[in-house]
């Protein structure tokens, strides 16, 4: 990768060091507190945006087996578990897990109920679509902060000392 000019390279050479060793950490918290900001307003009927296609799927995917008032109540504690675990950074393959399985039936309602999803499918989303959509967004934080579970960082260096093929414990080659 090319320089910056002059003082520039070094303040960016900073800047991007810093984010490097500061990025995984503000997106877990941020991640985690958007999931107990969604998960809380979840309590309190008519707060949240999507509950009724919430229940809706929830109705579906139950086989009509968990009443709406337990649906929500469940929905909202384990989104609120989610965030927990991501801000405090306990139990991270669990609460990764649980992220995923929430996130695959919030996206449930594109197939299930694709006529309150878009107004026009697949190119025009309703609200409630742009809601579900966005969660693109949280699927992809979700997994890079799980390539850190297991010690792995964010680098701001392209030329690392360990290449992909070297392992963390010397430089033996990983072989699959």
């Amino acid at each position: 990768m090319r320089s910056l000019p002059g003082s520039l390279d070094a303040v960016d050479s900073r800047i991007t060091n810093w984010m490097a060793r500061h990025g995984g950490v503000l997106l877990r918290v941020a991640l985690g507190l958007v999931f107990i900001w969604f998960g809380f307003i979840k309590f309190f009927p008519g707060l949240s945006p999507a509950q009724t296609l919430a229940l809706d799927t929830m109705n579906v995917l139950t086989f009509g087996l968990v009443p709406a008032g337990a649906a929500i109540i469940l929905l909202a504690s384990l989104e609120c578990l989610i965030g927990v675990g991501l801000v405090s950074g306990k139990l991270m393959r669990l609460t990764l897990f649980l992220l995923a399985f929430q996130m695959l039936g919030a996206a449930s309602p594109l197939v299930i109920f694709p006529g309150e999803a878009f107004v026009a499918f697949p190119y025009a989303p309703t609200l409630e679509g742009q809601y579900i959509i966005k969660n693109l967004v949280l699927v992809s934080a979700g997994i890079v902060i799980g390539a850190t579970v297991r010690g792995g960082r964010l680098s701001a260096d392209a030329d690392e000392e360990d290449s992909p093929s070297e392992s963390r414990h010397g430089n033996e080659e990983v072989t699959e």
